[in-house]
């Protein structure tokens, strides 16, 4: 991994726990999934499971660490490994694919944090169903969140690409 990837992986860590912090009023509305998902398919899966670690850990000692954590950890870099996949897709992938990829991945980050229950307590199905309205918070979430940063992180990724290389080019 060069320093143009652990910069932007820095900076996409520290956006993603300003922003787990500024909008934990809000439950399951957080930008953290979808700044994974953007950088799996920008940074691919290595640099999306990092960042899921990164954020995960960092965010978790102001919020609060517990069994949670791990579950967090696990969903997270799933998700990330998947976006990660599904960026190494040649060509440009449409908004609205990327959007119903975040869509989903509310509903895969509650079911994989739902097992955390199961994983302790046994009732898996009661505390799953009931965190239903909260998986689609945050799937709308991921979505509008998808829609607002993905377009600007993309185009600043590729400009500071572009400006990288042509100044290394030149020297």
């Amino acid at each position: 991994m060069n320093t143009y990837k652990l910069t932007l992986l820095a900076l996409l860590a520290s956006l993603a726990v300003v922003g787990r912090s500024v909008f934990a009023f809000l439950p399951n509305v957080q930008p953290v999934t979808s700044l994974i998902i953007i950088c799996g398919l920008l940074l691919g899966p290595i640099a999306a499971i990092i960042l899921a670690l990164l954020t995960t850990f960092l965010s978790n000692m102001l919020l609060g660490m517990g069994i949670w954590t791990i579950w967090q950890v696990v969903s997270w870099a799933l998700i990330g490994l998947i976006s990660g996949c599904i960026g190494k897709y040649p060509g440009r992938l449409p908004i609205y694919v990327i959007v119903m990829f975040s869509v989903f991945s509310g509903y895969l980050y509650g079911f994989i944090i739902s097992l955390t229950t199961y994983s302790i307590g046994g009732k898996f199905w009661p505390y799953y169903l009931m965190g239903l309205p909260f998986d689609t918070y945050h799937a709308i979430g991921n979505a509008v969140f998808i829609m607002l940063l993905y377009p600007i992180i993309r185009h600043f990724f590729k400009t500071y690409a572009n400006n990288r290389f042509h100044i290394q080019n030149t020297n």
